[in-house]
């Protein structure tokens, strides 16, 4: 796994006249989507590799669909595997869901929390991994009904990262809304995670529908107990890089680095808590 920290922003097309030439230092690292990039040529595909020659650049897709009963699209996977060369991508992450059954589905699907979904989603991870040279991240989902199985959401994830031996993508914001949208404790589940696991995080905003249904956008700012369960994410499994998601209604990239740069400050703090602890422990 590339040695990735700090804070980072997804990189959207509409952000390019803004970023460029130079793009800003107060971000340590930017994600984008191949499907969004791949078909692309001329002035784009130019902006693109001015943006990845200069800083970091991790990947997250958007329609491997991992979780899907149709066949693995071996030649889709293979122009992943060619984008992310081509761009020195080292990170490639992913949706632990589907997005296609006999045709595509244009949404992000829950998949059934059974052992045999488990089995079928750790089978179809090893070999993209094999395809990609690379590991695979998952990210934990936002879902709106409770597919029928024999796991919990939590098991479930926790099955599918021992199968896989792969590693997970924590997105904060979509704990926070499941905890509320399927009432159960966003701290416990944060406890039962595996650090060794979390190879980055995100962190975004959501639409509150009402005060017991929150739905993911990434269309606003991030609220305060979304910044709050970052904190305490921090706080459990230590300092892990984490990138702020937003996909419609951008702001002006003055606010999107503020919030960049929040989450260096709750790093920041975090940090120096664990720190803190350590001292007192040495000299007890």
């Amino acid at each position: 796994m590339m040695n990735l920290h700090g804070a980072g922003l997804g990189l959207r097309r509409e952000m390019l006249p803004s970023l460029l030439p130079n793009l800003p230092s107060e971000v340590d690292f930017w994600e984008l989507a191949p499907e969004n990039w791949i078909p692309m040529g001329g002035k784009f595909a130019r902006q693109l590799r001015d943006c990845t020659s200069q800083a970091t650049t991790i990947a997250h897709g958007l329609s491997l669909s991992i979780g899907s009963p149709d066949p693995l699209d071996i030649q889709f996977v293979k122009a992943v595997k060619t984008f992310l060369d081509d761009h020195n991508i080292q990170l490639y992450s992913e949706h632990l869901s589907y997005c296609s059954s006999e045709g595509h589905l244009y949404d992000l699907l829950p998949i059934p929390f059974t052992e045999e979904a488990v089995q079928h989603v750790v089978d179809r991870i090893k070999r993209v991994q094999d395809i990609i040279e690379r590991p695979l991240v998952l990210e934990n989902v936002s879902y709106y009904y409770q597919p029928h199985g024999q796991l919990t959401e939590l098991e479930f994830i926790l099955a599918v990262l021992d199968g896989a031996d792969c590693q997970l993508l924590l997105d904060v914001n979509n704990l926070y809304v499941n905890s509320i949208n399927h009432k159960y404790d966003a701290a416990q589940f944060l406890q039962a995670l595996p650090s060794s696991r979390i190879a980055l995080g995100h962190i975004a905003g959501h639409f509150d529908e009402s005060e017991a249904l929150k739905i993911d956008t990434h269309g606003d700012a991030v609220c305060e107990p979304v910044w709050s369960l970052l904190a305490q994410a921090y706080a459990v499994h230590g300092v892990f890089p984490t990138l702020l998601e937003r996909d419609f209604n951008l702001p002006p990239m003055a606010e999107l680095l503020g919030e960049v740069s929040r989450i260096k400050d709750i790093q920041e703090t975090a940090a120096f808590h664990q720190a803190s602890k350590r001292g007192e422990g040495k000299s007890a």
